[in-house]
């Protein structure tokens, strides 16, 4: 199982601790996640993997700040989260964090630009530097000719490339991706993997990942694997 050291602790940018998750059905209590541990360090490209079920997305969640444990402790950068109030929690959540989703979810109204602009709206940037900085984030994703293309006039790759610059378009502390290339084929897949990588590595971006995937794993640096709620180094056999 993942151990939980000291030394571990502050050399973590994520440490989940005793992490409990569970809902209420009548008088039942549903646990998804039960006494989980885990250390991401500043730089680390980590994949989470686990059946469909075990609680994946409901971790990601739960270190994005979308969600709250219902025991233990979330902490980022040194800032528990699961203690901070709604209103804190969404400034940080902007300030601090990065999603990039399976489906995209792109505003089909909106062209490229204005659809990675969005997370900048809940800054205090004005109009010229957000432009700068929705210029950088879609040049870091090859995309800088696509910018006033609509997500209809977009490949599957593209979307999620923009999806991806939308994550990053705050020079976020964490990026967590949730299955990013799960609706892709593989070309299109390896592409988006590729831009992970060099975010990870060329840029020092903190990322964690979660695939079914084990050809997208791959790419990451270190792999945890969850089942029935509790982290394990080794794959469910």
């Amino acid at each position: 199982m993942i151990e939980t050291q000291t030394k571990q602790n502050a050399n973590s940018l994520v440490v989940v601790e005793a992490v409990e998750k569970f809902f209420l059905r009548g008088s039942e209590k549903i646990h998804v996640l039960m006494d989980l541990h885990l250390r991401v360090k500043e730089g680390e490209f980590l994949a989470l993997m686990g059946p469909s079920g075990s609680g994946k997305s409901t971790l990601l969640n739960l270190i994005g700040g979308l969600d709250r444990p219902s025991k233990g402790c979330v902490d980022i950068a040194g800032e528990r989260v699961d203690k901070l109030s709604d209103r804190r929690l969404a400034e940080w959540r902007a300030r601090h964090i990065g999603f990039v989703f399976q489906l995209y979810n792109l505003l089909p109204v909106l062209t490229a630009e204005r659809n990675v602009e969005l997370p900048l709206l809940l800054t205090h940037l004005s109009k010229a530097d957000r432009r700068k900085h929705v210029q950088t984030a879609l040049a870091m994703v090859g995309l800088s000719n696509r910018a006033g293309h609509f997500p209809r006039q977009l490949s599957g790759g593209e979307q999620q490339r923009v999806g991806i610059a939308r994550g990053i378009v705050t020079d976020p502390t964490l990026l967590l991706c949730d299955e990013p290339t799960g609706d892709l084929d593989r070309k299109a897949g390896d592409e988006v993997l590729n831009l992970l990588q060099a975010l990870n590595k060329e840029h020092g971006k903190t990322i964690i990942m979660v695939t079914h995937d084990p050809h997208a794993s791959a790419r990451a640096s270190r792999t945890v694997y969850l089942n029935k709620g509790q982290l394990s180094d080794q794959p469910v056999s």
